[in-house]
């Protein structure tokens, strides 16, 4: 009888290796490699058993018994796929306006962040239906690999859905779901809590690493497609927060979520970043409450909170209102800045929410280009809220909180900025700006600080009551502020008058 062959594969990338060695050469990353079966076969999932395959039923038919393709021509008419309205306004903005039939999404995030009662909730509002806007009740199915009966029961009580008609399971071979779904009676949604319990039994490799994550979302995916069944794929995250398991199952979904909060914060951001059926890097905002997850229409003045003091209502120095968009969505968010001179040898750069890398950019430019040294003070960066901000348009946002802040002069309460901010100094235009406008002026703030419009084209005015301050150079931004700039070949240290 001959040996079973073995090989190594990275549970991180997927890459394969003939033997073991404590560091993986394509990612370098350490104690990632863990051995594997080889199938010398012709992969066929569960073969006759399961049906394994897209299409094929697994008959298992060799080259000559396929079936010929319909080829078609690229024009012609094609309708939009049809939707499942969850009831939930953010999830579907996020999914694009609610969950395809047929369709695989993958959603992540953090242990203890909220994916298991977001989906809970989702599975409860389905099942129901909606009276108020007409949606009919569809069957639902809720299968655990985590849990047990009991304590999806006891999390349904908890979130008053204990009343709500989901089919309920636990398990985790996927040739047992298969066997119980795979039917004319298949549900409409079936939610897979996670992919990574979930196994074949036709593979040696334990669940949980890469070949059992693939073949079993694989066959998941299958069944999706020829029962027009909404499946939904947990998936759990690594420390550096992506997806655990190969790439290849991002690529192999349609639709890739990621539920993201800081702990400490009752606010939770579901963030689109894959999405064949609609506009990627949508996101939806939620905050986490004592009976669930509740969503919030208005994030805005949610990010914004109680500004400036208590008594007199004059904003603090140090803080800023960057009018950004994430996704389509415009969202208003306050950015705090410290500044305070270090006790220590090197200076300290802390970040939360934003890029510590753009901000080391930012403090080269202003004490380059406008004379305000950083050199020998602690910076606090903090975006409010909880909210991870990676668009480059609040480098004009993060400048004018730090030079508030060393200067102890208060950004204007009324005031929003928005702009990026180049190695030269100066201030480029930013997409999308008409939004950010709009969004400002709907929230009450009169003032806008931004880049001057592009030559090309015609620039759209700003709203009706919306006043605009436009830069060409950071040191636009200090004099809008009232601080007087100072050279370093002026005979000075460098430093403003503050």
């Amino acid at each position: 009888m001959a040996r079973a062959r073995s090989h190594y594969v990275c549970q991180d990338c997927g890459a394969s290796h003939s033997r073991w060695s404590g560091k993986c050469e394509q990612c370098g990353g350490w104690n990632t490699l863990v051995e594997e079966a080889i199938n010398t076969g012709t992969p066929g999932g569960l073969g006759k058993k399961g049906g394994g395959g897209f299409g094929s039923g697994g008959s298992g038919r060799g080259r000559g018994d396929g079936l010929a393709l319909n080829l078609v021509e690229l024009t012609g008419a094609a309708e939009p796929p049809p939707r499942l309205s969850t009831g939930d306004a953010e999830l579907d903005r996020v999914t694009g306006g609610g969950l395809v039939p047929g369709s695989a999404l993958l959603i992540g995030g953090d242990p203890g962040i909220g994916k298991s009662t977001l989906l809970l909730q989702t599975a409860a509002k389905l099942a129901r239906g909606g009276d108020s806007d007409g949606r009919a009740p569809v069957s639902v199915a809720y299968v655990s690999g985590e849990e047990s009966v009991d304590q999806v029961r006891l999390r349904a009580e908890r979130l008053e859905a204990a009343d709500a008609p989901v089919q309920l399971a636990a398990g985790t071979a996927v040739r047992d779901i298969l066997t119980t779904f795979d039917g004319p009676a298949a549900p409409d949604l079936m939610i897979i809590d996670s992919i990574q319990t979930m196994y074949l039994d036709t593979l040696e490799s334990a669940p949980g690493t890469v070949a059992q994550v693939r073949g079993s979302a694989q066959e998941l995916i299958g069944l999706a497609k020829r029962r027009g069944t909404a499946i939904i794929l947990v998936g759990h995250v690594t420390k550096e927060g992506s997806i655990a398991g190969p790439k290849v199952v991002e690529h192999m979904v349609d639709a890739v979520l990621h539920f993201e909060g800081e702990r400490g914060h009752p606010f939770r951001i579901l963030r689109a970043i894959k999405n064949r059926f609609g506009p990627a890097d949508e996101i939806g905002v939620y905050e986490m409450a004592g009976d669930g997850l509740a969503a919030v229409t208005n994030p805005s003045s949610l990010f914004l909170g109680q500004r400036g003091d208590p008594d007199s209502g004059a904003p603090p120095s140090g803080t800023a209102v960057f009018a950004g968009i994430e996704g389509s969505r415009p969202v208003l968010v306050e950015i705090q800045a410290l500044v305070n001179p270090s006790p220590l040898g090197t200076p300290r750069r802390t970040v939360v929410g934003w890029d510590s890398g753009r901000l080391a950019m930012v403090l080269a430019v202003l004490e380059s280009r406008s004379g305000i040294s950083f050199a020998s003070q602690d910076v606090f960066l903090n975006v409010a809220g909880g909210l991870r901000l990676s668009e480059p348009a609040a480098d004009l946002a993060v400048a004018a909180a730090l030079v508030s802040s060393i200067s102890k002069q208060p950004v204007p309460a009324d005031t929003v900025l928005f702009g990026e901010i180049g190695l030269t100094g100066e201030v480029r235009p930013v997409p999308l700006t008409p939004q950010r406008l709009k969004e400002a002026a709907k929230l009450g703030f009169e003032t806008a600080v931004a880049p001057f419009p592009p030559a090309r084209g015609k620039a759209k005015r700003a709203p009706s009551g919306l006043n605009e301050h436009h830069t060409r150079h950071v040191t636009d931004l200090t004099g809008f502020l009232g601080i007087s700039r100072r050279r370093k070949d002026s005979g000075d240290d460098g430093r403003s008058d503050a």
